[in-house]
């Protein structure tokens, strides 16, 4: 359907839409006209995908004399098929209509893990060994090298493209992770460099979050990006601790260890050099007295990861004299490495600042703040001159040149931590050191400065004013929007208490009490004997559902349970994990029901949907807090209340139930289908609680569902799906459409439209 939103047509490639997509677009359209930021929250299952898809790139093609290129960020590689998926449908449509004018080039980029069509290179079995398995073949060196020596061995993929040169170019189109792949077969060039260079021509780009917002990755992959860029961060309920995670580092005895072999090894290739060809070294002696800066222009294939944190004007300066010379660099990282194992070896946990700790490797080991800064850049060049190109063996000491130039870099919001053992088990030693981001809005400003619009966008955004407080941001639209639906098709409950009407928490000191345990054992008992097809159960940590699923199994529930369905688990090796859900699904499919058992903060919570049959309830079994007493959560809350003003209460509060949502939600995935919600927990009956759920799931929260025993929930369970079978009508009655076509859409107008979705 083709539809206005004020100036701009919308080519929309269904015959019917939404009306929440439709007041989606009106808002998007809103932020795109002001070039700012926003906040949407918009339910699972309503289109949220194609309805950002359809108005960027409709928004795009009514402004042909300022084209703007359209950032996708995903999490998973499955996402990012998913999108590219959807995009192929409208842009076929877009061309149904408007013809050749509406054609683009989108690409989707991942890692050469993804891409690689070499079959020797891709073999190999993690991404920093194919990493480096591609950079053997397509060095600059051991390409010239190869030219001399015929018996050195090259990437035919690589050495095509390359002769291609200015040949090399993909024609417009949408193409998917597999038809990129494939494209590459049949030219016989490489997908991956293919693709990074035609990102900068591409009209559409999708790619995970690391890619823009890692400063390491996005040094390389993402400066090309024109200002003109719209960004999407699409599922981005946790984008603070991915931002986080970005400029965390953590240094243990292995790592050390690792890195004092490395020296070794780099100092073996110096010797080497210093015998053969000492100019080599001396020209970069005077290239690194030029400054940094000169380094932009290397062969794509030697370009390593960029630098995790200098701003652009310090690679204008000089490096530092005492690591230019390679041989003094060494004897500074060796300083470093023995001044780190010296500070692994407490028997207390201790906590400092960046600029306390910088002062002290100053004082005990003599390497300034300048040095440290200048440490990642100052190896890359090192292994660069030294043409080594197994660099997943190098890994270790990348690691702790990251972390000397994150800590020479920044003074506030990061902490130092050192703990001698895990505190969950006290009794292996285990040291590790930790320089933790406190502040999100560290790693995503560059975001936010650069482009002119960044769309953040999720299920479950709730409460939405705390996002711009963690990353420091003035969205100018910040929307939640409820979903329409013909029939309640949600059933949201809390239990608080058992049949025998005992209270039910996983607060420590209740968790392990029999009873409690007993009581959420009856609940899932009663569930598997009247719900039909699947039902998921999350827990709070993998270490209460191994507790808890033992007493089940030591009291016989397990067994009863068992005779009703199936029973999978999913644990932390991910090969085991796939095989349980395929099962599961199988299970569903047969008709035999399943029970998966699964953990919040998972791989499952986060990315898998238990849609339709595989999916008819869910039961949260207690409040997803983080473990409170971890060091780094508590100097980030320390952090968080002095900086931003968030109470350590709210922000924990925030993120247990973002994440209770995030599990929840998986049952929902479009508006034919059904499910109920059990949250299992007297603490969900708090307002203060529940209210930071997201509104699409409290709006179907009634007040008789807040206080239940295990009896009533099962007596509401049954009346459900009683309802749920009864047969409906999917567009609405005449009162309430809930699917709209375009002629409706136009009879509507603007103001009785914005009645609706508000």
């Amino acid at each position: 359907m083709k539809f206005q939103i004020e100036d701009v047509t919308v080519y929309f490639p269904y015959d019917h839409i939404y009306p929440e997509q439709y007041s989606y677009m009106i808002e998007l359209k809103r932020t795109l006209d002001a070039k700012g930021h926003c906040l949407l929250e918009m339910p699972t299952g309503t289109g949220k995908t194609i309805a950002l898809l359809s108005l960027i790139t409709s928004y795009s093609l009514s402004k042909p004399q300022s084209p703007m290129k359209l950032i996708y960020c995903t999490r998973t590689v499955h996402e990012m098929e998913k999108t590219l998926a959807e995009l192929k449908i409208l842009h076929n449509y877009q061309i149904k209509h408007l013809g050749p004018q509406a054609r683009i080039l989108a690409i989707g980029l991942s890692s050469r893990k993804n891409l690689c069509v070499n079959p020797t290179v891709v073999a190999a079995e993690n991404r920093d060994s194919v990493d480096a398995g591609c950079r053997k073949l397509t060095a600059s060196w051991v390409r010239a090298l190869a030219e001399e020596n015929t018996d050195v061995t090259t990437c035919e993929f690589f050495e095509n493209y390359e002769k291609a040169a200015s040949a090399a170019v993909l024609p417009p189109g949408v193409y998917t992770l597999q038809e990129l792949r494939a494209f590459g077969k049949e030219k016989g060039w490489c997908p991956y460099f293919l693709a990074r260079h035609m990102v900068q021509f591409a009209n559409v780009v999708v790619y995970s979050y690391q890619y823009l917002l890692d400063p390491k990755v996005a040094g390389i992959i993402s400066k090309e990006m024109q200002k003109e860029s719209v960004v999407v961060f699409d599922e981005a309920h946790n984008i603070d601790n991915v931002c986080i995670e970005a400029l965390s580092v953590s240094v243990r005895r292995q790592t050390l260890e690792g890195a004092t072999r490395n020296l070794s090894r780099i100092s073996q290739e110096i010797d080497r050099f210093k015998a053969t060809d000492t100019s080599i070294l001396r020209a970069e002696y005077n290239r690194l007295v030029e400054g940094l800066a000169l380094r932009g222009n290397l062969p794509i294939t030697d370009n390593w990861l960029s630098n995790p944190a200098l701003p652009d004007d310090i690679l204008k300066e000089a490096v530092p004299g005492n690591i230019r010379r390679a041989e003094h660099f060494l004897h500074v990282l060796r300083r470093l490495v023995q001044y780190l194992s010296g500070r692994l070896d407490t028997e207390n946990v201790e906590k400092e600042s960046p600029v306390s700790f910088v002062a002290s490797i100053s004082s005990h080991a003599g390497i300034d703040q300048k040095t440290l800064k200048f440490c990642y850049d100052r190896l890359h060049s090192l292994m660069l001159t030294l043409e080594i190109t197994d660099t997943d063996e190098f890994l270790h000491i990348q690691t702790i040149c990251d972390f000397a130039t994150l800590v020479g870099t920044y003074g506030r919001g990061f902490s130092i931590i050192i703990e001698p053992f895990d505190e969950r088990m006290p009794h292996i030693p285990d040291p590790v050191l930790q320089l933790s981001c406190h502040d999100a809005s560290l790693a995503i400003k560059p975001v936010f400065d650069r482009f002119q619009s960044v769309v953040i966008t999720s299920g479950t955004l709730s409460p939405i004013d705390l996002y711009p407080r963690l990353l420091n941001f003035h969205p100018v639209v910040s929307r939640s929007f409820t979903m329409s639906l013909t029939r309640d098709c949600i059933c949201p409950m809390v239990l608080t208490r058992g049949s025998d009407q005992l209270p039910v928490s996983t607060k420590f000191d209740m968790r392990s009490d029999p009873g409690v345990v007993r009581n959420y054992g009856k609940l899932l008992l009663e569930m598997v004997s009247v719900v039909p097809d699947g039902i998921v159960c999350f827990f709070v940590s993998y270490s209460y559902m191994d507790g808890i699923i033992n007493t089940w199994n030591d009291s016989g529930i397990l067994k009863e349970i068992m005779q009703h369905k199936l029973v999978f688990i999913e644990t932390q090796d991910v090969v085991e994990t796939t095989l349980a859900l395929d099962n599961y699904r199988r299970a569903c499919d047969c008709g035999r029901g399943a029970v998966f058992f699964s953990v919040a903060r998972g791989k499952v919570a986060e990315g898998i949907d238990f849609d339709r049959h595989y999916g008819r309830l869910v039961i949260m079994i207690g409040v997803p807090f983080q473990y409170t007493l971890s060091k780094i959560l508590l100097a980030r809350l320390e952090y968080l209340r002095d900086t931003f003003q968030i109470k350590e209460g709210d922000f924990l509060t925030f993120d247990a139930l973002r994440q209770a949502a995030q599990c929840v939600g998986r049952v929902i995935r479009s508006k034919a289908d059904y499910g109920m919600m059990i949250f299992a927990d007297k603490r969900y009956s708090r307002h203060d609680k529940r209210s930071k759920l997201p509104s699409w799931i409290l709006s179907h929260l009634q007040d008789a569902n807040l206080n239940l025993s295990t009896d009533m929930a099962l007596h509401i369970a049954r009346e459900f799906l009683k309802k749920m079978a009864q047969p409906y009508d999917k567009t609405g009655s005449s009162d309430k459409k809930t699917l709209l076509s375009q002629e409706e859409l136009e009879k509507l107008g603007d103001g009785s439209m914005h009645e609706m979705s508000y």
